[in-house]
């Protein structure tokens, strides 16, 4: 138990409340859970059973002696719940005190200041890494996904333009009778098939294979004939 409870000794803390601590908590730690700091209260006057808190990995752990040191209430709050820490250092001792996201603030007062430092900068760190690990939890795109992306699209336009004919810009619409279009001016061709023309042209417009402009003109064209 003593080679236990000798790390916890660095700030003067008082040793038989670390060992009443230390032989109390084991039990209550969950899977996972490692006690980082304790922090013992030191009032003006002789205290025979001081509070102390309680920081690890999970949770902060706030520890007071009842029934003359026979037992001992823990009231715990998980780094999830915690909204902020603060330390108020005053002539005797320092006040160590958070909030949680429900708006409770509990305070510990009377921690001998270096302890004091020691929870803040520890509860910090535990809060830092919950964010840490909230954000990395977030939904995003890694960047090797982002060039693969990239690269399919590019495959699937060059692939399309494989595929796609060369067209030139004033392209004549697909006759059925290839032969009658090419002999035929379009001044001699009767009113069935000056409509047939319009609708061919019509149907590269909506294909995109011609712009507006032009399926306008050609219209124009036919039209004056009909």
């Amino acid at each position: 138990m003593k080679e236990q409870i000798k790390k916890f000794l660095n700030e003067e803390q008082d040793p038989k409340a670390i060992e009443k601590i230390t032989s109390k908590l084991y039990d209550l730690l969950m899977k996972n859970e490692e006690i980082g700091y304790i922090a013992v209260q030191k009032k003006p006057a002789i205290t025979v059973f001081p509070d102390s808190i309680v920081l690890t990995n999970k949770r902060i752990i706030i520890c007071q002696p009842k029934n003359l040191g026979l037992s001992m209430d823990f009231v715990d709050y998980t780094w999830d719940q915690i909204e902020g820490t603060f330390v108020k250092e005053n002539i005797l001792g320092s006040e160590f005190s958070f909030s949680t996201k429900t708006d409770m603030t509990v305070s510990i007062d009377y921690i001998p200041k270096i302890q004091a430092r020691k929870i803040f900068t520890y509860a910090k760190e535990q809060l830092d890494i919950l964010k840490t690990g909230s954000a990395q939890n977030t939904v995003a795109i890694p960047e090797e996904s982002v060039e693969e992306i990239e690269e399919m699209e590019t495959e699937e336009v060059t692939n399309y333009a494989e595929i796609m004919p060369a067209i030139p810009n004033y392209a004549e619409p697909i006759q059925e009778n290839t032969t009658q279009s090419i002999e035929k001016p379009t001044s001699e061709l009767t009113q069935d098939e000056l409509f047939a023309k319009l609708q061919n042209y019509k149907k590269l417009l909506d294909n995109g294979l011609i712009l507006q402009g032009e399926y306008d003109a050609f219209k124009k064209e036919i039209l004056s004939l009909m």
